[in-house]
């Protein structure tokens, strides 16, 4: 399989999983707002939006492994590079919340990592054209 051929699975996979993730968090955000459940319920509607997640890093996973070496090169270093830099800033952030800062919302760690991953990927990636 060509890389042209495992990208194009990759996103068709990525936005479906993507489109279904969309779904879960408004399904499941209009159930707990509207709706009342034992704790039990409302920790298994919540974590709903984790399964397609599950997919989104499947998705990942089978084209990095189907990718061509230059392009594991290229996603080893943004992915090492996304790991460190977001390890650096929630390990400094809580210093900072020592000193008063309100404390950071883990569920922002994941999109960050995406974010820089995908930010440090067009670094990366122009370094080898």
């Amino acid at each position: 399989m060509n890389q042209n051929e495992v990208m194009k699975r990759y996103y068709k996979e990525f936005g479906i999983a993507m489109g279904f993730y969309v779904v879960a968090v408004i399904v499941s955000t209009t159930i707990l707002n509207n709706f009342e459940f034992p704790q039990i319920a409302q920790v298994v509607i919540t974590l709903i939006p984790v399964i397609p997640t599950i997919f989104v890093v499947i998705a990942i996973l089978r084209a990095l492994r189907e990718s061509d070496e230059l392009q594991q090169r290229i996603q080893l270093q943004a992915v090492t590079f996304s790991a460190i830099t977001t390890g650096l800033i929630t390990f400094s952030y809580g210093f900072l919340e020592n000193v008063g800062f309100p404390p950071f919302p883990i569920i922002f760690v994941l999109p960050m990592m995406f974010l820089l991953w995908g930010l440090s990927l067009g670094y990366f990636w122009g370094k080898y054209k």
